[in-house]
């Protein structure tokens, strides 16, 4: 029992600095290492991941709504569509057998590798201007993706919200970042709630976890001023394909 605690502290710190650092949500780190390390189910990792960061959501929420750098109404547009999506997203994941969902996640992994690589240059590519009803449609058609990939996947849905809102919407990176983070703070809450009542999610593992994250992600914020950024952005995602890849090998059972 002690060293799941103690494991549970460190696994969210490194999840929290890793996101810190180069600015991806700690799901990403924190779903590998609850299975390698902890030894527990994928979709237990999903549902547990997912609970743990609605928790430090709201502290990103609160800290990037302080320097005003969130969009109240877009988020709310956005989790308009997220909440249902969410709890759709959390059910198919239960629906899946270990190694499928293994394999979704690997392929998840890469994605979000090359969107950390591509993130600093989001914003010298071409940008939309919509306005008026087409933004809401295109913030509604936004969080009906990102809410379901948060409630599959276990994460806070931002790599999928943040290059929406930069490319399609002309999103400043930190406004992008703020918004997305209140907006899965209720959608993730759905999401987390729906893996509860599945039985996927092992509440004696939050406490750790997400104090572990808290202190990572200010460890990781101070850090990441001191370290080049682009270097960083390149290591980490060459550790996350790998991890990816990994995953994507997972071995159908044999009958």
């Amino acid at each position: 029992m002690k060293n799941q605690f103690i494991h549970s502290v460190w696994i969210g710190a490194v999840a929290g600095c890793f996101g810190g650092l180069v600015g991806l949500g700690g799901g990403v780190v924190m779903i590998p290492l609850m299975v390698a390390v902890l030894r527990i189910t994928q979709h237990k990792a999903h549902g547990t991941s997912l609970f743990a960061l609605v928790f430090t959501g709201i502290t990103g929420a609160i800290t990037y709504g302080m320097k005003g750098s969130v969009d109240v109404i877009a988020s709310l547009i956005l989790a308009t569509t997220a909440i249902f999506t969410a709890r759709t997203g959390a059910r198919f994941a239960h629906s899946l057998a270990e190694w499928k969902l293994k394999r979704a996640f690997g392929a998840f992994l890469i994605f979000a590798a090359l969107i950390l690589v591509a993130k600093p240059y989001l914003t010298e590519f071409y940008h939309f201007e919509i306005q008026g009803v087409g933004k809401i449609i295109a913030l509604l058609m936004t969080g009906v993706f990102a809410g379901f990939l948060a409630g599959m996947m276990g994460i806070g849905g931002g790599t999928v919200m943040v290059p929406a809102l930069v490319i399609i919407l002309n999103y400043g990176q930190h406004i992008a970042q703020g918004t997305s983070l209140l907006c899965m703070v209720p959608a993730g809450a759905v999401g987390a709630y729906t893996h509860l009542k599945l039985g996927n999610v092992i509440k004696k593992l939050l406490p750790g976890l997400i104090s572990g994250i808290i202190v990572g992600t200010y460890i990781g914020s101070n850090i990441a001023h001191a370290l080049a950024d682009t270097y960083l952005r390149v290591i980490f995602a060459l550790i996350i394909i790998w991890t990816g890849i990994r995953f994507l090998k997972t071995p159908k059972p044999v009958k």
